[in-house]
């Protein structure tokens, strides 16, 4: 059952990549090309600062192996924001679609190696070839997303019309389908102990703050990055899971998952709360 619930994540996943590729086109993704220090900064907060962060979280507190490895994996599985604008009602769009483009594409490098890097320092950790990675987005990421858009050019009202609704089902789904990946290896959990659900919970707590100081001073590009790094490329972060034996790794995704909803939408509701009493709406 623990398979099948995994293969349900990925596809979640995949069906709310092909809601966002409804909800955007080409000329969104290239957007932060023409802002490069705006790029560089939502580089470096997304695949230096955080995975950073975890290592550090992993060197000071006693982690049992699978939440060790767990931490590691999601903390370098960036790109992908999986709650996209008119989900969470914050941000410029144009912005968090071109993060996520950039994001992913870079995440065929970037994702195995970090992984080779912090390899030696920590042997649970599995090797993921470029050529790997690089499938892993193309299922999960880049077919759906271009047959989303695809979809848009062809069919623009009706793209408006279920892009929204596809990512808020598929999101509902993808969150029940954790929570009982949870539910049926509670074993698991209790092996992860507190400390591996409090080191998940300083992770996306860190992760909020760095996007939230490092995307400034625009307020929207803000709330958008920060979200942006609290959130993890769970596409790539199930197929690492899937290479290393146990559950255990797969678990702490699932517990990542829920417990990410939990810490990002009061978040999102306070930034809302700010802009309206600054009289600049988020969008």
């Amino acid at each position: 059952m623990t398979l099948a619930l995994l293969v349900l994540l990925k596809i979640t996943v995949t069906i709310i990549i092909f809601g966002i590729g409804l909800d955007s086109t080409l000329h969104d993704a290239v957007r932060l090309f023409r802002q490069p220090a705006l790029l560089l900064r939502s580089l470096l907060a997304m695949y230096v600062l955080v995975p950073l962060a975890a290592v550090g979280l992993v060197i000071l507190l006693p982690l049992p192996p699978g939440a060790e490895a767990g931490l590691l994996v999601l903390a370098v599985s960036s790109g992908a924001p999986l709650l996209p604008r008119k989900l969470l009602g914050i941000g410029d769009g144009a912005y968090t679609f071109s993060l996520v483009a950039v994001s992913s594409v870079l995440a065929v490098i970037l994702v195995p190696l970090w992984l080779e890097m912090l390899g030696p320092l920590f042997p649970r950790l599995p090797y993921l070839p470029p050529e790997k990675a690089g499938l892993v987005l193309g299922e999960s990421f880049f077919v759906p997303l271009l047959s989303g858009m695809a979809v848009r050019q062809l069919f623009p009202k009706f793209a408006a019309w279920t892009g929204g609704r596809v990512v808020g089902l598929a999101g509902l789904a993808m969150t029940l389908a954790a929570i009982v990946l949870l539910a049926v290896n509670w074993d698991v959990v209790l092996e992860v102990k507190w400390q591996g659900v409090a080191a998940l919970a300083i992770l996306i707590l860190v992760a909020l703050v760095i996007g939230h100081l490092v995307g400034g001073p625009e307020e929207e590009n803000r709330s958008a990055l920060a979200v942006a790094c609290a959130t993890r490329h769970i596409g790539v972060a199930v197929f690492v899971a899937t290479s290393l034996p146990g559950g255990r790794v797969a678990v702490v995704i699932s517990a990542y998952i829920a417990i990410s909803v939990a810490i990002t939408l009061p978040y999102t509701r306070w930034r809302r709360t700010v802009a309206a009493r600054q009289g600049t709406p988020l969008k």
